[in-house]
């Protein structure tokens, strides 16, 4: 495996720890350091009561996780849902939307991955040997 700018890259693989993407807060670019190219994919650290500014796509939808922390979204229609670490919000391309971290005091890490054109379908197959357990 070689390593390179916190990522380690094999055969058809890479692995990285959010940590080695980057330090305090901002982006990280996970997928140019992991070598993503089917989708968009980001973690953001929003530092305490920062929100972003207001954004939209013309064609990326985005889906966020809440990794950590407590995050309001607010929505081109002026509403706002807030999620906790395991919450997800799905958003449509042309919907604008802007994060705030709720916290006065701690971090909240947020990841998003978007596309567009839709999924590919159920396209798995076990590797040889393998059976359905």
């Amino acid at each position: 495996m070689e390593a390179a700018e916190g990522a380690r890259k094999g055969e058809g693989y890479a692995v990285a720890q959010l940590e080695g993407l980057g330090q305090g807060p901002g982006f990280r670019k996970i997928r140019k350091e992991l070598g993503v190219t089917a989708f968009g994919v980001n973690a953001i650290v929003l530092p305490p009561s920062y929100a972003t500014g207001s954004h939209y796509h013309d064609e990326q939808e985005e889906l966020y996780f809440v990794h950590s922390g407590e995050v309001e979204f607010e929505f081109g229609d002026g509403s706002t849902q807030r999620l906790g670490p395991g919450g997800l919000a799905r958003v449509a391309p042309s919907t604008e939307r802007r994060v705030r971290n709720l916290s006065g005091s701690e971090n909240a890490v947020y990841v998003v991955v978007g596309g567009k054109d839709g999924y590919v379908g159920r396209d798995g197959k076990l590797a040889e040997g393998e059976t359905h357990r």
